[in-house]
């Protein structure tokens, strides 16, 4: 079975499950066996969701011996702002045209907003160019990417602006020096091949861990890959492939995912409430 860092297979099952939905606090036994089922140790799950409480993701309650869990507004926000491409029919295709470039200035002593911000980037398709400057295929919306950090970015911190590709000064070069494009390829290549295989929901501990791993895994390989246009790529491409299978796998578990996550919310409220 693939590692897979219990920080996105919880951001998977909230934001698959409880996002948006009227879904009653959880119980952290229930939390904690989904993702025993998809090999996460319970110590491991505990600290994230500690880490979870701690940036303002969720918020727990404890009711006698139980602990529980929910989905906090700015959780649900984060959460939402990965939907469009999460869901989206054209998760591998840039918006727009032209290319979007951004340089940052951070204090050096501010080196968590630092690396807030370059994840944030990172999703966005951004890649460092040359000397603080990052580019990122299309017509980024950055003030939406950079909403969760406004309030702790420094004025002026950013600068942004859109460009084209000059005749003469083709952006080849610059594709292949800023982005891994082997990699990129491996990363759909082991999407495609663990999600074709049904071994891997077999060994999944249930539906609900399964779909954990799969939103996982894409949530993954949407980070991996920065929507580069296709005329950089050859004609043997598999983002296409991996769309395909991830839609598959997502169908296939859809249904017995919901009714188990059902019976877990239902369970958890039955336990708040007794």
């Amino acid at each position: 079975m693939r590692s897979r860092q219990p920080k996105k297979l919880l951001l998977a099952f909230f934001g698959e499950h409880v996002v948006d939905q009227d879904v009653p606090p959880l119980r952290a036994s229930a939390l904690i066996d989904v993702l025993e089922g998809a090999g996460v140790a319970a110590p491991a799950t505990r600290a994230t969701l500690d880490r979870f409480v701690k940036r303002g993701l969720l918020e727990r309650q404890k009711r006698g011996r139980e602990i529980f869990f929910s989905l906090t507004d700015h959780g649900g926000a984060v959460l939402r702002e990965a939907t469009e491409r999460v869901r989206g029919p054209h998760p591998f295709a840039p918006h727009g045209t032209g290319w979007t470039l951004v340089t940052f200035t951070v204090p050096e002593d501010q080196r968590t907003l630092r690396h807030r911000l370059r994840s944030a980037l990172s999703w966005e398709g951004f890649a460092p160019l040359r000397d603080g400057l990052w580019l990122a295929p299309g017509e980024v919306d950055l003030a939406a990417a950079l909403e969760p950090l406004r309030a702790d970015l420094p004025v002026a911190a950013i600068t942004a602006f859109h460009a084209r590709e000059l005749p003469g000064y083709a952006m080849a070069d610059n594709v292949r020096g800023a982005w891994d494009i082997a990699r990129i390829r491996d990363e759909h290549l082991a999407f495609i091949a663990t999600w074709s295989d049904p071994a891997t929901v077999a060994d999944a501990g249930s539906p609900l861990a399964a779909r954990a791993m799969l939103v996982a895994d894409w949530l993954a390989l949407l980070g991996a890959d920065p929507r580069l246009p296709r005329a950089f790529m050859d004609d043997d491409w598999p983002a296409d492939r991996s769309f395909a299978v991830y839609w598959n796998a997502r169908e296939m578990l859809s249904a017995a995912s919901d009714e188990q996550f059902r019976a877990l919310a239902q369970s958890s409220e039955e336990r708040q409430l007794s």
